[in-house]
Protein backbone atom coordinates (compact mmCIF):
# COMPACT_ATOMS: atom_id res chain seq x y z
CA UNK A 1 0.00 0.00 0.00
CA UNK A 2 1.02 3.45 -0.67
CA UNK A 3 0.15 6.73 -0.16
CA UNK A 4 -2.15 6.79 -3.39
CA UNK A 5 -4.01 3.96 -1.84
CA UNK A 6 -4.65 5.73 1.15
CA UNK A 7 -6.15 8.63 -0.52
CA UNK A 8 -8.00 6.34 -2.76
CA UNK A 9 -9.61 5.04 0.18
CA UNK A 10 -11.48 7.84 1.04
CA UNK A 11 -13.08 8.21 -2.46
CA UNK A 12 -16.96 8.94 -2.75
CA UNK A 13 -16.83 8.05 1.01
CA UNK A 14 -19.23 9.56 3.52
CA UNK A 15 -17.63 10.22 7.26
CA UNK A 16 -18.84 11.23 10.45
CA UNK A 17 -16.63 13.28 12.86
CA UNK A 18 -17.33 13.98 16.21
CA UNK A 19 -14.86 16.77 17.89
CA UNK A 20 -14.54 18.57 14.78
CA UNK A 21 -14.40 22.03 16.69
CA UNK A 22 -10.62 20.80 18.63
CA UNK A 23 -7.51 20.61 17.59
CA UNK A 24 -7.23 17.01 16.02
CA UNK A 25 -10.64 17.20 14.55
CA UNK A 26 -10.06 20.55 12.73
CA UNK A 27 -6.68 18.93 11.28
CA UNK A 28 -8.32 15.57 9.72
CA UNK A 29 -11.21 17.84 8.46
CA UNK A 30 -8.79 19.56 6.20
CA UNK A 31 -6.03 16.93 6.01
CA UNK A 32 -8.96 14.49 4.16
CA UNK A 33 -10.88 17.75 2.16
CA UNK A 34 -7.13 18.80 1.01
CA UNK A 35 -6.14 15.15 0.01
CA UNK A 36 -9.07 14.04 -1.37
CA UNK A 37 -11.66 16.75 -2.50
CA UNK A 38 -13.25 13.90 -4.15
CA UNK A 39 -14.74 12.78 -0.71
CA UNK A 40 -18.59 12.47 -0.78
CA UNK A 41 -19.44 14.03 2.64
CA UNK A 42 -17.92 14.75 6.01
CA UNK A 43 -20.81 15.06 8.41
CA UNK A 44 -19.42 17.13 11.95
CA UNK A 45 -21.19 16.89 14.89
CA UNK A 46 -21.17 20.04 16.44
CA UNK A 47 -22.43 21.17 19.84
CA UNK A 48 -25.15 23.50 19.72
CA UNK A 49 -28.85 24.15 19.63
CA UNK A 50 -29.90 24.22 16.52
CA UNK A 51 -29.06 23.52 12.81
CA UNK A 52 -28.04 27.40 11.99
CA UNK A 53 -25.67 27.88 15.50
CA UNK A 54 -24.02 24.43 14.14
CA UNK A 55 -23.24 26.08 10.75
CA UNK A 56 -22.18 28.85 12.13
CA UNK A 57 -19.63 27.32 14.31
CA UNK A 58 -18.25 24.85 11.53
CA UNK A 59 -17.92 28.12 9.24
CA UNK A 60 -15.72 29.93 12.06
CA UNK A 61 -14.22 28.02 14.51
CA UNK A 62 -13.07 24.94 11.97
CA UNK A 63 -13.19 26.29 8.66
CA UNK A 64 -12.48 29.64 8.82
CA UNK A 65 -9.38 29.46 10.59
CA UNK A 66 -5.78 29.79 9.22
CA UNK A 67 -5.41 26.25 9.15
CA UNK A 68 -7.78 26.00 5.96
CA UNK A 69 -5.31 28.94 4.14
CA UNK A 70 -4.29 26.50 1.78
CA UNK A 71 -6.80 24.87 0.81
CA UNK A 72 -8.67 28.41 0.65
CA UNK A 73 -6.02 29.49 -1.78
CA UNK A 74 -6.20 26.28 -3.85
CA UNK A 75 -9.87 26.45 -4.22
CA UNK A 76 -10.17 30.44 -4.62
CA UNK A 77 -13.57 31.87 -5.40
CA UNK A 78 -14.68 28.28 -5.01
CA UNK A 79 -14.16 27.69 -1.75
CA UNK A 80 -17.27 28.51 -0.16
CA UNK A 81 -19.11 26.46 -2.61
CA UNK A 82 -17.02 23.32 -1.95
CA UNK A 83 -17.31 23.73 1.46
CA UNK A 84 -21.07 23.86 1.25
CA UNK A 85 -21.12 20.84 -1.04
CA UNK A 86 -18.43 18.31 0.94
CA UNK A 87 -19.43 19.50 4.83
CA UNK A 88 -22.53 19.43 6.86
CA UNK A 89 -22.68 20.11 10.42
CA UNK A 90 -24.80 18.38 12.71
CA UNK A 91 -26.37 20.01 15.97
CA UNK A 92 -25.94 16.86 18.54
CA UNK A 93 -23.72 16.00 21.44
CA UNK A 94 -21.65 13.16 22.27
CA UNK A 95 -22.76 12.80 26.12
CA UNK A 96 -26.65 12.04 24.97
CA UNK A 97 -28.13 9.27 23.82
CA UNK A 98 -27.74 9.16 19.92
CA UNK A 99 -25.77 11.76 20.10
CA UNK A 100 -28.58 14.06 20.56
CA UNK A 101 -29.55 13.67 16.80
CA UNK A 102 -32.88 12.61 15.56
CA UNK A 103 -34.41 9.66 14.61
CA UNK A 104 -34.99 11.11 10.95
CA UNK A 105 -31.50 12.25 10.76
CA UNK A 106 -30.23 9.19 12.06
CA UNK A 107 -31.84 7.04 9.56
CA UNK A 108 -30.73 9.36 6.86
CA UNK A 109 -27.01 8.96 7.62
CA UNK A 110 -27.17 5.37 8.79
CA UNK A 111 -27.50 4.42 4.78
CA UNK A 112 -24.45 6.96 3.64
CA UNK A 113 -21.97 6.72 6.65
CA UNK A 114 -18.84 4.73 5.67
CA UNK A 115 -16.59 5.99 8.72
CA UNK A 116 -16.83 7.54 12.15
CA UNK A 117 -14.03 9.28 13.71
CA UNK A 118 -14.65 9.70 17.27
CA UNK A 119 -12.33 12.10 18.49
CA UNK A 120 -14.81 14.45 20.86
CA UNK A 121 -13.33 14.49 24.64
CA UNK A 122 -12.57 16.82 27.16
CA UNK A 123 -8.60 16.59 28.07
CA UNK A 124 -8.30 18.65 31.08
CA UNK A 125 -6.54 16.64 34.07
CA UNK A 126 -8.46 18.47 36.35
CA UNK A 127 -11.85 18.03 34.95
CA UNK A 128 -15.28 17.62 37.03
CA UNK A 129 -15.41 14.04 37.54
CA UNK A 130 -19.23 14.09 36.01
CA UNK A 131 -18.16 16.06 33.12
CA UNK A 132 -15.50 13.79 31.76
CA UNK A 133 -17.47 10.35 32.56
CA UNK A 134 -20.12 12.30 29.81
CA UNK A 135 -18.07 13.01 27.30
CA UNK A 136 -14.69 10.30 27.91
CA UNK A 137 -16.65 7.45 28.71
CA UNK A 138 -20.37 7.36 28.09
CA UNK A 139 -20.33 9.56 25.07
CA UNK A 140 -18.10 6.50 23.66
CA UNK A 141 -21.20 4.34 24.07
CA UNK A 142 -23.47 6.95 22.46
CA UNK A 143 -20.73 6.85 19.49
CA UNK A 144 -21.14 3.56 19.79
CA UNK A 145 -25.26 2.90 19.44
CA UNK A 146 -24.96 5.54 16.42
CA UNK A 147 -22.55 3.22 14.43
CA UNK A 148 -24.46 -0.17 15.34
CA UNK A 149 -27.01 1.72 13.38
CA UNK A 150 -24.87 2.32 10.21
CA UNK A 151 -25.70 -0.64 7.79
CA UNK A 152 -22.72 -0.13 5.46
CA UNK A 153 -20.14 1.21 8.67
CA UNK A 154 -16.30 0.10 7.37
CA UNK A 155 -14.49 1.50 10.63
CA UNK A 156 -14.98 3.67 13.82
CA UNK A 157 -11.94 4.65 14.72
CA UNK A 158 -11.69 6.42 18.05
CA UNK A 159 -8.94 8.53 19.55
CA UNK A 160 -7.97 7.80 22.90
CA UNK A 161 -4.52 8.30 24.70
CA UNK A 162 -1.63 6.20 25.66
CA UNK A 163 -1.40 7.44 29.12
CA UNK A 164 -4.28 5.23 29.72
CA UNK A 165 -1.29 3.19 30.73
CA UNK A 166 -1.24 5.01 34.01
CA UNK A 167 2.21 5.08 35.80
CA UNK A 168 2.58 1.91 35.26
CA UNK A 169 6.65 1.09 34.49
CA UNK A 170 8.14 -0.82 31.18
CA UNK A 171 7.49 -1.65 27.71
CA UNK A 172 3.58 -0.88 27.49
CA UNK A 173 2.07 -3.11 24.69
CA UNK A 174 -0.63 -1.81 22.26
CA UNK A 175 -3.05 -3.89 23.71
CA UNK A 176 -6.96 -3.66 25.07
CA UNK A 177 -8.69 -3.12 28.60
CA UNK A 178 -10.89 -6.21 29.88
CA UNK A 179 -14.00 -4.96 31.02
CA UNK A 180 -13.95 -3.55 34.66
CA UNK A 181 -9.94 -3.86 34.68
CA UNK A 182 -8.13 -1.47 36.89
CA UNK A 183 -4.27 -0.23 37.14
CA UNK A 184 -4.61 -0.88 41.26
CA UNK A 185 -4.87 -4.44 42.12
CA UNK A 186 -7.58 -5.85 43.89
CA UNK A 187 -10.16 -3.18 42.69
CA UNK A 188 -12.79 -3.81 40.19
CA UNK A 189 -13.55 -0.28 37.94
CA UNK A 190 -17.49 -0.31 37.09
CA UNK A 191 -18.83 2.65 35.21
CA UNK A 192 -22.36 2.06 36.22
CA UNK A 193 -21.41 2.25 39.94
CA UNK A 194 -19.31 5.55 39.23
CA UNK A 195 -22.33 7.35 37.71
CA UNK A 196 -24.32 6.40 40.45
CA UNK A 197 -21.46 7.33 43.23
CA UNK A 198 -21.16 10.47 41.64
CA UNK A 199 -25.03 11.43 41.71
CA UNK A 200 -25.46 10.47 45.16
CA UNK A 201 -21.89 13.23 46.24
CA UNK A 202 -24.01 15.80 43.77
CA UNK A 203 -27.05 15.12 46.07
CA UNK A 204 -25.32 15.80 49.49
CA UNK A 205 -23.79 18.54 48.10
CA UNK A 206 -27.09 20.10 46.75
CA UNK A 207 -28.69 19.18 50.20
CA UNK A 208 -26.09 20.96 51.78
CA UNK A 209 -27.13 24.43 49.75
CA UNK A 210 -23.38 24.77 48.48
CA UNK A 211 -22.59 27.14 45.77
CA UNK A 212 -22.21 26.48 41.84
CA UNK A 213 -18.76 27.18 42.60
CA UNK A 214 -18.05 24.66 45.40
CA UNK A 215 -19.47 21.94 43.33
CA UNK A 216 -17.66 22.33 40.70
CA UNK A 217 -14.17 22.52 42.81
CA UNK A 218 -15.43 19.37 44.86
CA UNK A 219 -16.29 17.49 41.52
CA UNK A 220 -12.52 18.46 40.13
CA UNK A 221 -11.49 16.91 43.53
CA UNK A 222 -13.34 13.98 43.31
CA UNK A 223 -12.49 13.30 39.93
CA UNK A 224 -8.54 13.26 40.54
CA UNK A 225 -9.38 11.39 44.23
CA UNK A 226 -11.29 8.54 42.18
CA UNK A 227 -8.86 8.20 39.53
CA UNK A 228 -6.04 7.27 41.75
CA UNK A 229 -8.53 5.29 43.94
CA UNK A 230 -8.13 3.24 40.70
CA UNK A 231 -4.30 3.61 39.53
CA UNK A 232 -4.53 6.56 37.41
CA UNK A 233 -3.16 9.60 37.78
CA UNK A 234 -5.75 12.11 37.09
CA UNK A 235 -9.59 11.74 36.06
CA UNK A 236 -8.73 12.16 31.98
CA UNK A 237 -6.75 9.13 31.60
CA UNK A 238 -9.26 7.02 33.91
CA UNK A 239 -11.63 8.38 31.92
CA UNK A 240 -10.45 7.47 28.77
CA UNK A 241 -9.99 3.89 29.61
CA UNK A 242 -12.94 3.62 30.81
CA UNK A 243 -14.15 4.71 27.15
CA UNK A 244 -12.33 2.08 25.81
CA UNK A 245 -13.32 -0.34 27.82
CA UNK A 246 -16.77 0.68 26.90
CA UNK A 247 -15.99 -0.06 22.88
CA UNK A 248 -14.80 -2.87 23.58
CA UNK A 249 -17.79 -4.18 24.64
CA UNK A 250 -20.37 -2.19 22.64
CA UNK A 251 -18.20 -2.39 19.51
CA UNK A 252 -17.39 -6.11 19.69
CA UNK A 253 -19.35 -6.66 15.86
CA UNK A 254 -17.69 -3.34 14.79
CA UNK A 255 -14.27 -2.46 12.86
CA UNK A 256 -12.50 -0.70 15.23
CA UNK A 257 -9.32 1.18 15.56
CA UNK A 258 -7.88 2.67 18.71
CA UNK A 259 -5.52 5.40 17.97
CA UNK A 260 -3.45 6.57 21.50
CA UNK A 261 -1.05 9.38 20.72
CA UNK A 262 1.40 10.12 23.29
CA UNK A 263 1.39 14.47 24.59
CA UNK A 264 0.27 15.90 21.42
CA UNK A 265 2.30 19.17 20.49
CA UNK A 266 1.77 21.77 17.40
CA UNK A 267 1.69 21.32 13.59
CA UNK A 268 5.50 19.62 12.15
CA UNK A 269 4.67 20.40 8.33
CA UNK A 270 1.56 19.82 7.34
CA UNK A 271 -0.10 22.00 5.79
CA UNK A 272 1.71 24.32 7.66
CA UNK A 273 4.47 24.03 10.43
CA UNK A 274 3.54 25.03 13.97
CA UNK A 275 -0.07 25.59 13.98
CA UNK A 276 -2.14 25.06 17.34
CA UNK A 277 -5.02 26.01 19.42
CA UNK A 278 -4.92 26.15 22.95
CA UNK A 279 -2.24 25.48 25.70
CA UNK A 280 -1.96 22.03 25.76
CA UNK A 281 -0.20 20.29 28.49
CA UNK A 282 3.55 20.79 28.51
CA UNK A 283 3.21 24.29 26.64
CA UNK A 284 1.98 25.89 29.62
CA UNK A 285 5.10 25.31 31.59
CA UNK A 286 6.16 27.51 28.44
CA UNK A 287 3.83 30.15 28.98
CA UNK A 288 4.51 30.14 32.59
CA UNK A 289 7.94 30.34 31.97
CA UNK A 290 7.52 33.07 29.80
CA UNK A 291 5.15 34.92 32.59
CA UNK A 292 8.04 33.89 34.99
CA UNK A 293 5.33 32.40 37.48
CA UNK A 294 6.80 29.11 37.70
CA UNK A 295 9.84 29.44 40.05
CA UNK A 296 9.91 25.49 40.25
CA UNK A 297 9.18 22.33 39.44
CA UNK A 298 9.60 18.80 39.48
CA UNK A 299 11.42 16.75 37.05
CA UNK A 300 13.53 13.77 36.29
CA UNK A 301 16.11 14.93 33.70
CA UNK A 302 16.63 11.16 32.48
CA UNK A 303 13.02 10.47 31.98
CA UNK A 304 11.87 10.28 28.39
CA UNK A 305 9.11 12.93 27.23
CA UNK A 306 6.99 11.33 25.18
CA UNK A 307 5.52 13.41 22.72
CA UNK A 308 4.00 13.61 19.31
CA UNK A 309 3.28 16.83 16.53
CA UNK A 310 -0.51 17.02 15.68
CA UNK A 311 0.15 16.25 11.50
CA UNK A 312 1.56 13.05 12.66
CA UNK A 313 -1.30 11.90 14.78
CA UNK A 314 -4.08 12.58 11.77
CA UNK A 315 -1.58 10.68 9.46
CA UNK A 316 -1.62 7.58 11.30
CA UNK A 317 -5.16 8.11 11.73
CA UNK A 318 -5.42 8.12 7.96
CA UNK A 319 -3.38 5.16 7.27
CA UNK A 320 -4.58 3.34 9.85
CA UNK A 321 -7.96 3.49 8.61
CA UNK A 322 -7.08 2.26 4.99
CA UNK A 323 -5.01 -0.20 6.24
CA UNK A 324 -7.65 -1.58 8.65
CA UNK A 325 -11.19 -1.21 6.07
CA UNK A 326 -13.56 -2.78 6.52
CA UNK A 327 -11.80 -5.79 9.12
CA UNK A 328 -14.97 -6.57 11.17
CA UNK A 329 -14.74 -8.07 14.45
CA UNK A 330 -11.50 -6.92 15.13
CA UNK A 331 -10.03 -4.34 17.33
CA UNK A 332 -6.79 -2.94 16.73
CA UNK A 333 -4.74 -0.47 18.47
CA UNK A 334 -1.63 1.85 17.31
CA UNK A 335 0.40 3.73 19.59
CA UNK A 336 1.29 7.33 18.03
CA UNK A 337 4.16 7.84 20.25
CA UNK A 338 7.92 8.45 19.86
CA UNK A 339 9.85 7.88 23.02
CA UNK A 340 10.37 3.82 21.88
CA UNK A 341 11.55 5.35 18.22
CA UNK A 342 13.07 8.69 18.96
CA UNK A 343 13.09 9.60 22.54
CA UNK A 344 13.83 12.97 24.14
CA UNK A 345 14.38 13.48 27.20
CA UNK A 346 13.41 16.10 29.70
CA UNK A 347 16.86 17.60 30.03
CA UNK A 348 17.23 18.38 26.34
CA UNK A 349 13.30 19.68 26.37
CA UNK A 350 14.86 21.96 29.18
CA UNK A 351 17.91 23.45 27.11
CA UNK A 352 15.26 23.73 24.19
CA UNK A 353 13.70 25.88 26.56
CA UNK A 354 15.88 28.05 27.40
CA UNK A 355 17.80 28.07 24.02
CA UNK A 356 14.61 29.52 22.88
CA UNK A 357 14.16 32.60 25.47
CA UNK A 358 17.95 33.55 25.69
CA UNK A 359 17.02 34.19 21.17
CA UNK A 360 13.51 35.97 22.14
CA UNK A 361 14.31 37.31 25.59
CA UNK A 362 10.90 39.41 26.99
CA UNK A 363 11.15 43.46 26.28
CA UNK A 364 9.99 45.80 29.00
CA UNK A 365 7.78 48.79 27.52
CA UNK A 366 10.70 51.19 27.77
CA UNK A 367 12.80 48.28 25.24
CA UNK A 368 15.01 46.63 28.17
CA UNK A 369 15.41 43.25 27.71
CA UNK A 370 14.41 41.09 30.69
CA UNK A 371 16.11 37.90 31.93
CA UNK A 372 13.95 35.10 32.64
CA UNK A 373 15.57 33.04 35.34
CA UNK A 374 16.20 29.67 35.51
CA UNK A 375 13.43 27.08 37.10
CA UNK A 376 14.52 25.43 39.72
CA UNK A 377 14.01 22.41 38.94
CA UNK A 378 13.37 19.14 41.97
CA UNK A 379 14.04 15.61 41.48
CA UNK A 380 11.73 13.79 43.99
CA UNK A 381 8.72 15.49 45.26
CA UNK A 382 9.34 15.15 48.70
CA UNK A 383 12.14 17.64 48.18
CA UNK A 384 9.62 19.90 46.25
CA UNK A 385 7.38 19.35 48.60
CA UNK A 386 9.80 20.53 51.25
CA UNK A 387 10.53 23.87 49.59
CA UNK A 388 7.38 24.94 49.16
CA UNK A 389 6.49 24.70 52.75
CA UNK A 390 10.14 27.10 53.05
CA UNK A 391 9.40 29.35 50.52
CA UNK A 392 5.43 30.05 50.68
CA UNK A 393 3.70 28.11 53.95
CA UNK A 394 5.81 29.78 56.14
CA UNK A 395 5.26 33.06 55.16
CA UNK A 396 1.57 32.35 54.26
CA UNK A 397 1.32 31.78 58.13
CA UNK A 398 3.38 34.83 58.89
CA UNK A 399 1.43 37.21 56.74
CA UNK A 400 -1.96 35.64 58.05
CA UNK A 401 -1.32 36.66 61.80
CA UNK A 402 -0.10 40.23 60.72
CA UNK A 403 -3.45 40.41 59.39
CA UNK A 404 -4.47 40.67 62.89
CA UNK A 405 -3.04 44.01 62.99
CA UNK A 406 -5.08 45.27 60.13
CA UNK A 407 -5.17 44.18 56.27
CA UNK A 408 -2.17 46.10 54.94
CA UNK A 409 -0.70 42.64 54.26
CA UNK A 410 -3.90 41.20 52.91
CA UNK A 411 -2.42 41.92 49.07
CA UNK A 412 0.91 40.02 49.41
CA UNK A 413 -0.84 37.13 51.53
CA UNK A 414 -3.13 37.04 48.43
CA UNK A 415 -0.52 37.20 45.49
CA UNK A 416 1.75 34.59 47.46
CA UNK A 417 -1.23 32.24 48.02
CA UNK A 418 -2.13 31.94 44.44
CA UNK A 419 1.16 31.32 43.47
CA UNK A 420 1.53 28.80 46.01
CA UNK A 421 -1.89 27.25 44.66
CA UNK A 422 -0.65 27.23 41.48
CA UNK A 423 2.66 25.56 41.74
CA UNK A 424 0.91 22.93 44.42
CA UNK A 425 -1.74 22.08 41.86
CA UNK A 426 0.62 21.95 38.72
CA UNK A 427 2.84 19.49 40.42
CA UNK A 428 0.05 17.08 41.74
CA UNK A 429 -1.52 17.00 37.95
CA UNK A 430 1.92 16.72 36.42
CA UNK A 431 4.07 14.74 38.47
CA UNK A 432 2.75 11.19 36.94
CA UNK A 433 4.50 12.43 33.78
CA UNK A 434 7.65 14.07 34.10
CA UNK A 435 8.19 10.81 36.66
CA UNK A 436 7.11 8.73 34.20
CA UNK A 437 8.77 5.41 33.86
CA UNK A 438 6.94 3.57 31.15
CA UNK A 439 8.04 3.10 27.52
CA UNK A 440 5.00 3.11 24.97
CA UNK A 441 5.41 0.04 22.31
CA UNK A 442 5.02 0.58 18.95
CA UNK A 443 4.95 -3.13 17.09
CA UNK A 444 1.67 -1.56 15.18
CA UNK A 445 2.75 1.89 14.52
CA UNK A 446 5.60 -0.02 12.81
CA UNK A 447 3.52 -1.54 10.19
CA UNK A 448 2.26 2.10 9.11
CA UNK A 449 5.62 3.34 8.36
CA UNK A 450 6.10 1.62 5.39
CA UNK A 451 3.41 3.91 3.78
CA UNK A 452 4.49 7.07 5.61
CA UNK A 453 8.62 7.16 4.62
CA UNK A 454 9.03 6.07 1.47
CA UNK A 455 6.06 7.74 -1.16
CA UNK A 456 5.79 11.19 -1.42
CA UNK A 457 3.04 12.27 -4.26
CA UNK A 458 3.74 15.16 -6.60
CA UNK A 459 1.60 17.54 -4.13
CA UNK A 460 3.73 17.67 -1.45
CA UNK A 461 0.53 15.84 0.46
CA UNK A 462 2.43 12.76 2.59
CA UNK A 463 1.30 10.46 5.55
CA UNK A 464 4.60 10.82 7.10
CA UNK A 465 4.09 9.74 10.99
CA UNK A 466 7.75 8.25 11.91
CA UNK A 467 9.01 10.07 14.36
CA UNK A 468 12.40 9.43 13.64
CA UNK A 469 12.34 12.26 11.38
CA UNK A 470 11.93 14.69 14.36
CA UNK A 471 15.07 16.57 15.32
CA UNK A 472 13.75 17.45 18.57
CA UNK A 473 16.02 20.30 19.37
CA UNK A 474 15.47 22.35 16.36
CA UNK A 475 11.36 21.71 16.35
CA UNK A 476 10.78 22.83 19.62
CA UNK A 477 13.24 25.78 19.66
CA UNK A 478 12.10 26.78 15.80
CA UNK A 479 8.74 25.35 15.45
CA UNK A 480 6.66 24.47 18.34
CA UNK A 481 7.64 27.00 21.28
CA UNK A 482 7.05 30.15 18.88
CA UNK A 483 4.13 28.58 17.96
CA UNK A 484 2.93 28.15 21.37
CA UNK A 485 3.93 31.74 22.34
CA UNK A 486 2.57 33.78 19.47
CA UNK A 487 -1.08 31.38 20.60
CA UNK A 488 -0.40 32.53 24.07
CA UNK A 489 0.04 36.14 22.94
CA UNK A 490 -3.42 35.93 20.94
CA UNK A 491 -5.18 34.68 23.16
CA UNK A 492 -3.92 37.42 25.82
CA UNK A 493 -4.86 40.11 23.04
CA UNK A 494 -8.54 38.67 22.74
CA UNK A 495 -9.33 38.59 26.47
CA UNK A 496 -8.06 42.61 26.67
CA UNK A 497 -10.34 42.90 23.80
CA UNK A 498 -12.82 41.18 25.44
CA UNK A 499 -12.73 43.14 28.42
CA UNK A 500 -12.93 46.43 26.66
CA UNK A 501 -16.07 45.30 25.03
Amino acid sequence: MDAATVIGCFRDRTILITGSTGFLGKLLVEKILRVQPNVRKLYLLVRAPDAASAHHRMLTEVVGTELFDVLRSRHGADFSSFIENKISPLAGDIVYESCALSSSTIDQMSKEIDVIVSVAATTSFYERYDVALASNALGVAHVCQLATKCSNLKMLLHVSTAFVAGDQEGLLLEKSFNSGESLRKGYTLDIESEIKFVENVKSKLRMQLCSDKIEKKEMKELGLKRARHFGWPNVYSLTKALGEMLLGNLGRDLPVVIVRPSIILSTFQDPIPGWIEGTRTIDMLYVAYNDQTIPCFIADRNVISDMIPGDMVINAMMVAMAINWDKHNTQTIYHVTSGHRNPLNYSNAEESLYEYFRANPRVSKDGRIIKNKRVLLFKKYTHFHLYMILRYKLALEVLHMMNVFGDSFSKYYNKLNRGYNFLTLVAKLYAPYVFFKGCFDDTNMRKLWVVTTTDKLNDGSIFGCDPACINWGLYLVNTHIPAVMANARKANQMKKANKSA
